[in-house]
């Protein structure tokens, strides 16, 4: 059975998919981008402003489920310029976490008007 997670403080849905929907222990985000939850404007001009915006939305989705960024244990990360900007990502993206960080896979992509887009699973088993 899966419950669907839906709170105003992350970015909307764009498409036909769910923030994030629970499934037992687990909850699975969206893929999510640097989108102003308010307005739906991408916030950011550059790799890390949009990697802030990103796992702000991403922290909205967790927190409606009560959870935090400590819960996350895998991620899936899409870079528009892989080689250009995965050193500025990186940076930003590791200071949402504690060791041990989630796992990850980092990708390049063709994204649509965004420089990056992040996806997780949580875990709530405790």
């Amino acid at each position: 059975m899966k419950k669907e997670l839906r709170t105003t403080d992350g970015a909307a849905p764009v498409g036909a998919y769910s923030q994030g929907l629970v499934v037992g222990d687990f909850v699975y985000t969206s893929g999510m981008g640097p989108l102003d939850p308010v307005t739906g404007e991408v916030v950011g001009d550059d790799v890390a402003a949009q990697t802030h915006r990103t796992m702000q939305n991403l922290g909205a989705v967790l927190a409606a489920h009560g959870l935090t960024f400590d819960d996350v244990i895998k991620s899936t990360v899409h870079l528009e310029n892989l080689k250009e900007d995965f050193a500025a990502y990186n940076e930003v993206y590791k200071s949402y976490f504690t060791q041990p960080y989630p796992v990850r896979t980092t990708v390049g992509s063709q994204l649509m008007n965004i420089l990056v887009e992040i996806d997780f699973v949580a875990y709530k088993g405790r």
